[in-house]
């Protein structure tokens, strides 16, 4: 089901030029800085409870704008970014009562979003509306655990856990390689000195960071993460 709506993005992505070439030919060219923050969950089956992991995203954006089909600019956004994800446990014990213990994984990516992007609105000085949408790309480069230094176990000696899950904490990552979905919306204020712009952002993670199999720990473990972000272009090409 993932790989199919992977697909179905992808061709929406390579289909936007084609129906562009009926309107108004674009050349211009903007590069630029993005940053903001990204606030992530793992969608683990068992589930493991969690507040939301806050980090830093930031890295380069370029972009093509090639075509106006009536009141629609069509582009092609292009971004390399660093961005922290990971996980932050809401501890609770085997009666699902919260504990002080504190639990963090951090997870340091590199991710490269393909972002379709179609614009209404003012398009040389002004204000623009605007949608995002494609697929995504990143690997994780290094991970690390924090924890406190309170870990209540239980009677055998092993974290007092629901469902007694707690494997989570010795496991490191099976895939570093991780793909998905992103979307989202923004506002952009075109001015004589560069492009500003303010999105919010959801990506769905179609892969997992663990092993999936019968045998292994979880059936599911896939990122799911919110992203505000702001971003400054200036044209290389009008």
């Amino acid at each position: 089901m993932r790989k199919k709506i992977l697909l179905s993005y992808l061709l929406t992505t390579a289909a936007l030029p084609m129906f562009g070439q009926v309107g108004e030919p674009r050349s211009a060219i903007a590069i630029g800085v993005n940053g903001g923050i990204s606030m992530n969950t793992i969608g683990f089956d068992p589930t493991i409870e969690q507040n939301l992991f806050i980090g830093p995203t930031f890295g380069a954006t370029f972009r093509v704008t090639s075509e106006k089909y009536f009141k629609t600019l069509c582009a092609l956004q292009i971004e390399l970014n660093y961005s922290q994800l990971g996980w932050n446990e809401n501890v609770l014990n085997s009666k699902s009562e919260e504990l002080p213990d504190k639990y963090k994984r951090h997870q340091n990516y590199i991710q490269l979003p393909l972002l379709a992007r179609l614009s209404w609105g003012y398009e040389k000085k002004g204000a623009m509306f605007y949608l995002l949408a494609g697929p995504q790309l990143g690997y994780c480069f290094s991970e690390k655990s924090t924890r406190s230094n309170e870990w209540t176990l239980n009677e055998a000696g092993n974290p007092d856990r629901p469902n007694n899950m707690y494997a989570q904490y010795d496991m490191m990552m099976d895939n570093k390689f991780d793909y998905g979905i992103t979307g989202g919306i923004g506002v952009e204020l075109n001015t004589k000195i560069g492009h500003f712009m303010i999105d919010g952002r959801y990506y769905y993670g179609l892969s997992d960071i663990y092993n999936n199999g019968k045998k292994d720990v979880f059936s599911r473990s896939n990122h799911g993460t919110i992203i505000a972000k702001f971003t400054y272009l200036i044209d290389l090409r009008k």
